[in-house]
């Protein structure tokens, strides 16, 4: 039996999650933006009750929550939704990272197009930015700072809280994306101050093609932001189209089970880690982790074999697990992992490095097993 180690690319929805949304998709077949009969009327209490259990996880108004198709169109709203902003304030500084989501890295090259001026702040090898390194590049026109909270190759978490206090007081947005960490690292980011968060669904059990961008309120008003699609006036006018009504109910759903479950899937994951490091420790094996395992999520391990091409050891186990060496936004591309690459990683360690990442519906004892095949397997091509 193949054991799927790929979380972070798409973690499986939960039975419960698709419960509720099979019961919605029966039952409730009315749009949630009609509003001259119980049909949509129904539609519309599912979607707020939804938006109720977002927010709860985070702490926020329901009113802050704002539904997308998942967290790369919310990072494309947060951002070139400052346009007009940022073109009448003369504020077109954005400070974020070298190892950002693509959909951050994407958007900013085409803002720099379009005269943004765009500082990215790479880590060491421990694949944590300094905080001091952001805040030191603030200036008087920078308009936005943003850092991905946990990265989605090394699982490294970023010091988000630390940013987010100093950026408070001053003018300056502070975005967060949360994909990695929604769900999981949930006092951490019930605790931090931020202007903008996105995440995405089927990151923590959820359904695929559904997210949410939140924007908090400052003295009662929203982050400056205006639509980048037009077509309707849905959730507020930012993100127009039909509202995907049990899509929603996956969410919230989803939701609502991690608020009450995240400390013992932490406590599950992290049981997981602790026997993976003692397998790798025994297996003979020359290895090194990348990323500092002090920072690292208790979900992810980025590990390069020495020798052992990442392409051959993922085509040659993928009978009994499923691995990756990246993001799934680049898995056709062959090309170096630019985070790795960001942290001063050496080429070739690069292309000996895999990413394992598991949920807490895992066996251990499944994982385990698999795990042990995957060393086998690497002992096998060592040139």
């Amino acid at each position: 039996m193949s054991v799927y180690l790929d979380y972070n690319s798409s973690y499986p929805i939960d039975s419960r999650v698709l419960e509720c949304m099979i019961d919605i998709y029966e039952n409730v077949i009315g749009n949630a933006d009609s509003r001259t009969h119980n049909f949509g009327k129904n539609a519309r209490i599912v979607v707020e009750n939804s938006r109720k259990q977002v927010a709860s996880i985070l702490k926020i108004n329901s009113d802050e929550v704002f539904f997308t198709s998942g967290a790369t169109e919310s990072n494309n709203i947060a951002f070139q939704g400052l346009k007009d902003y940022a073109n009448q304030t003369n504020k077109k500084h954005i400070i974020t990272t070298s190892i950002e989501h693509k959909s951050i890295l994407e958007t900013t090259k085409r803002l720099q197009k379009d005269g943004f001026d765009v500082d990215l702040v790479s880590p060491d090898l421990s694949g944590r930015i300094s905080a001091e390194d952001v805040l030191s590049r603030i200036k008087n026109d920078t308009l936005l700072v943003s850092v991905m909270h946990v990265n989605n190759e090394t699982g490294i978490i970023q010091p988000i809280k630390e940013i987010g206090e100093a950026i408070n007081d001053l003018d300056v947005l502070f975005h967060i994306d949360a994909t990695q960490s929604f769900g999981k690292l949930v006092k951490e980011l019930q605790e931090t101050k931020y202007d903008m968060l996105s995440m995405s669904a089927h990151k923590l059990g959820g359904p695929q093609g559904i997210g949410a961008l939140i924007l908090k309120k400052k003295r009662y008003k929203l982050p400056p932001i205006k639509p980048i699609m037009y077509g309707g006036q849905q959730e507020h006018g930012i993100r127009p189209g039909t509202l995907p009504v049990a899509l929603i109910a996956g969410l919230g759903e989803a939701c609502k089970i991690a608020e009450t479950e995240y400390k013992s899937n932490m406590k599950k994951c992290q049981a997981i880690k602790e026997r993976l490091y003692k397998i790798l420790e025994e297996s003979g094996l020359n290895y090194a982790y990348n990323g500092n395992q002090k920072y690292a999520m208790f979900s992810t391990l980025n590990v390069c074999f020495e020798g052992v091409s990442s392409e051959a050891l993922m085509l040659s186990s993928k009978e009994f697990c499923g691995i990756s060496n990246g993001s799934a936004c680049n898995s056709k591309s062959y090309n170096p992992s630019y985070v790795l690459d960001a942290m001063g990683i050496s080429s070739s360690q690069i292309e000996n490095s895999i990413r394992i990442s598991w949920g807490h519906e895992v066996s251990i004892d499944d994982i385990e097993r698999s795990f042990q095949q995957l060393l086998e397997t690497a002992k096998k091509l060592v040139w």
